[in-house]
């Protein structure tokens, strides 16, 4: 029999990271039951907001309060939901527009089965009972 060697594999990522002013606004507001984004040189609002602008590359700030509220723009639905994903029951994944942002932002959506959701349908942020500056602020 040949001699069989085998490694194992943790898939891991060991690492912080440190948050500029944008990143930690947008956190904290999570925290406190605020969506912020920011506003671009064009104008748009960019949910979740970057550091940069994504067609000059140039430093933002402007962060303005968006709704908690919004649209399904596309979706999935996850019948088999692994361990350490957002809800343990099937669930879709989809990204939702709030209202006063010109992008999507992915998250969670529960829903009793694949025909309770389509695009064009409006959802709220259901925020967890226990916020702590994180995107898991936003239950789904």
């Amino acid at each position: 029999m040949p001699d069989v060697r085998k490694a194992p594999l943790v898939v891991e990522f060991p690492f912080t990271r440190s948050l500029g002013p944008v990143q930690r606004a947008f956190l904290t507001g999570l925290r406190e039951r605020v969506v912020l984004g920011v506003r671009t040189t064009a104008g748009r609002v960019l949910v979740p907001p970057a550091e940069y602008d994504p067609d000059t590359a140039e430093e933002l700030h402007d962060l303005v309060p968006v709704a908690a509220t919004g649209t399904v723009t596309t979706w999935a639905w996850n019948h088999a939901p692994r361990p350490g994903q957002p809800l343990t029951g099937p669930f879709a994944w989809a990204l939702v527009r709030l209202d006063g942002a010109d992008t999507a932002l992915l998250g969670a959506l529960d829903a009793p089965g694949p025909d309770a959701v389509r695009t064009g349908m409006r959802v709220r942020v259901r925020w967890a009972a226990e916020r702590t500056g994180a995107i898991t602020d936003i239950a789904c």
